[in-house]
Order: structure tokens, then sequence, then C-alpha cells
């Protein structure tokens, strides 16, 4: 019951706040306070004449007012997004508002109706505050802080509000907008808002206009200079189809005469009829790279901004290996094991970085799902890179088994702060495990990766 009390408290003090901020400009605000200045100043009228300008003051307040009551917006937008944005990339497109109205419309401002970052009663009682534990009592209970940050977290995109020129009645006119996205994923605009100001510019009524839209956030990429990947061609069962389809299958050569022996599914049929005697079909097996790429999913709210840095590690990685002549499979675990196969005409990259957009951290399961799917995947990679959000003992003995059977690795480990890690299984090869610590990512990515443990072979 408490927490529900502070839930609906800190939801309503959150949601008025824009309201009124939206509704009232900082001259209005400048008005409202002198006009109780004056008010407490000119209570005794025998000794002030500030209750002359207290009366003026509250005309003009009043017919601001009524002003802003005065014609209704009837106003239509249409904006013309692109396909994806990035995270921290300005976004910019075009929007057209079109006056419905039967006078020309004045005093105009647009800006974009944003989602609500305000968290649901559920994600604010079960989550965690980051070091929640080590504040005091009182804040502890009332949770004032925890709410802060779930707002904060919950912020998706940051945009501005932009001046209309007139619009004379029906007709439209086109602007240019921007918003910087904050966040990955699907970005949801349910809508947008006309706001108009009174004739001495102190209130603003506000026109909503349903106008739904999305557009896909990639994730942010850092800028990776080229690197050598481990490992070195290995025999695929199947050849390249059998990374995209289920079933075996081999790459065509050519056409032969049949010889004893050959199955009869190879049978060329339209060449058996054309030279009147058997031809058969010709197929070789596939020998090319191919690397897996392991994302962790696994942790807990603690874990939030880690996890954000090591998608995004994941898709600079992926991006600057679009132009290798490999395989790149991209494994994680959500609500399932997910294994994406991009490169040598199977995907595009584009569409791995769609996936990676929407990668959620994985809380209900343990890290011993990903290892299991991983185990029985590398018989067909060449290498591997891992991008871990701790390096613990589960993760570590991922690491060992993989280099055991005999799997190039490159290994990177997302932590909060600047901290220095044994490398463990890799200690031997120190230059295939790097720490990364928020904030100097970009730094420590830019850095060139030294080309150690090349010489092994699959």
């Amino acid at each position: 019951m408490l927490e529900r009390y502070h839930y609906y408290n800190y939801r309503a003090f959150s949601s008025l706040k824009p309201r009124i901020t939206r509704r009232i400009t900082m001259v209005g605000w400048m008005f409202g306070a002198a006009f109780l200045a004056t008010g407490s100043m000119g209570i005794d009228t025998s000794n002030s004449l500030s209750y002359q300008t207290f009366a003026l003051l509250g005309c003009i307040l009043c017919t601001a007012v009524l002003g802003m009551r005065g014609r209704r917006l009837k106003m239509s937008v249409e904006r013309t997004l692109p396909k994806f944005g990035s995270v921290g990339c300005r976004l910019n497109y075009e929007v057209t508002v079109r006056n419905n109205s039967r006078y020309t419309a004045r005093g105009l401002n647009f800006y974009e109706k944003l989602p609500d970052p305000c968290p649901s009663f559920e994600e604010f009682a079960l989550s965690r505050e980051p070091y929640e534990h080590q504040r005091n009592w009182f804040d502890r209970s009332h949770r004032y802080y925890r709410w802060r940050w779930l707002l904060t977290r919950n912020v998706r995109v940051g945009a501005r509000e932009r001046v209309l020129p007139d619009i004379p009645a029906s007709q439209s006119r086109t602007i240019h907008a921007d918003m910087i996205p904050l966040r990955r994923g699907v970005l949801r605009l349910d809508g947008s808002v006309v706001a108009r100001t009174d004739p001495f510019g102190l209130f603003r009524s506000l026109h909503s206009v349903t106008a739904p839209q999305n557009v896909l956030i990639l994730p942010k990429l850092y800028n990776i200079p080229p690197f050598e990947l481990p490992g070195s061609t290995r025999y695929q069962q199947g050849g390249v189809s059998l990374a995209s389809s289920v079933g075996e299958s081999e790459e065509f050569v050519s056409l032969r005469e049949y010889r004893p022996g050959d199955p009869m599914r190879k049978m060329h049929w339209k060449s058996f009829a054309k030279a009147g005697k058997p031809i058969v079909k010709e197929f070789q097996d596939e020998f090319f790279v191919r690397h897996a790429m392991i994302l962790d999913t696994f942790g807990d709210a603690l874990h939030m901004d880690i996890f954000e840095e090591a998608v995004s590690v994941a898709a600079s990685l992926a991006f600057s290996m679009q132009n290798h002549d490999t395989l790149l499979d991209l494994m994680f675990v959500g609500p399932q094991a997910y294994c994406f196969t991009t490169g040598r005409g199977l995907a595009h990259m584009q569409q791995m970085l769609e996936i990676l957009a929407s990668v959620q951290l994985c809380l209900d399961k343990k890290f011993e799902a990903l290892e299991q799917s991983v185990l029985d995947h590398c018989s067909q990679v060449s290498g591997a890179i891992c991008i871990f959000l701790q390096w613990d003992e589960s993760r570590q003995r991922l690491v060992r088994i993989l280099s055991s059977r005999g799997i190039p690795l490159r290994v990177f480990v997302i932590t909060e702060g600047e901290v220095k890690l044994d490398p463990g299984p890799l200690a031997d090869q120190p230059g295939n495990f790097r720490v990364l610590p928020v904030g100097k990512i970009g730094e420590r990515l830019t850095q060139p990766l030294p080309a150690v443990g090349m010489e092994k072979v699959a």
C-alpha cells in the first residue's frame, strides 16, 4: 500500500508539471509573480497604490485567459520520417502542418508528443536503483530517488519546440524538425502538439494532433579501426545455404555424365532429355570462414547501462566486419536462444542492426542457457568474439572450453569503471582480452587490436 501511495503521488506530480510548464510562458510566470506581489503589498489601499497595479495586472491576466479560450485550432500534421535513426545522432525530418480553420493562425509553436517516461507500477516496485542499498532509511522507504532514476532511464528521445510561421486558412507550411534519440528500439510517436500563444504572450492553448508513426532507433556505433579476425576457413556441411535454412545441401558446380552409384536425386532430367543419356548434377562441399559473436544478455538492473554499451560494442564490431568475406553468427539468449547469420549474401548488416536494436536484458535465465547454445554451435565456427557483462567463473568456463576446442577468441568485458581483470583462460593471449570501462569504450576501441592468437587454425 505504501508503494502504491508513493507511486501514484509521483506519477500525478510528474504528469502535472509538464502540463503547467507547457501552458504558461516565462512572461506569464513573471506576470503571475508580479500579480501576487502587488496584491500582497496593496492590501492597505489607504497607504499604498500597489492595488492599482494589482488591478491592471489582473485585467491583463483575465483578458489573456479569455483570449486563449477564443477560436479553437483545427490542425493536421504529417511527418516525413526516415526509416532508421541511431542513438546519439540527430534525426532530421520534415513536418507539414495544415490549417483547417477559416482564419489565419498566428503565434504558433510545434513540438512532438513524446512517449511518457513514467514507469509502470510493477517496474517501480520491482526495479532497484543502482546502489540504492547505500541510501539512508528515509530515502529507501520513500523511493523518490528510484522514481527519478526510472524517469531518466525511460526518456527515449530529446526534442525541442519549433516556431511555426503564420498559416493562412486552408493552407499548409513545412518546417524542418529534429530530435536526438537516447535509447535504441522502436520509437513510437503518438502525435504532435500545436501551441498558440495569446496576444499578451502569457498563456498558450494546446491543440493535440493524432499522428501515430514509428521509427527504429539503431544502437550507437563506435568508430573501430580495421582488425584481423581470429580463425581460418572451416568445412561447412551443406555449404552457405545451410547457414540460412534447415536441412543439408551442397554447392552446385557443373553437370557431368552419369556414373554407376550416383543417386537418382542428382539426376538433371532436362539435360537427360536433351542429350539422350543420363546427366547428373555435380556438387562440392564448401569451405569458408565463419565467426560467432556471443552477446551476453544476463544481468539485473545494475547492469542496464553496461548492457546498453555491450549492445553498442556488438553493433560496432558487426558493422566494421560487413566488408569481410565471412559469415557472422550473432548469438544471444532472450525468450529463447537466437542465432542470426549475416554475410556472403545471406542477410544484410542492416538486418543485424535491427535485431540488436530490439535485444533486451534477460532477467529470468542463467548464463548456462547461452553456454549450451554456443557449445552446440561451436563445431561450425572458425573463431568467436565474446562480449561479456561480467568476468565471473561461468564466463571464464565458457572461454576455457572454447579455447580447449581450438577456437581462437577475442573477449571484450564491459565494466562500470576502470578495473583490472585477470585474463584467466586467456593469460597466454593478453592481446585477445580487453576491458572496456563505460565512458571510455570509444577510446579503447580505437586502439589497434594486436594480432595475437591469429596463428590458431581450426
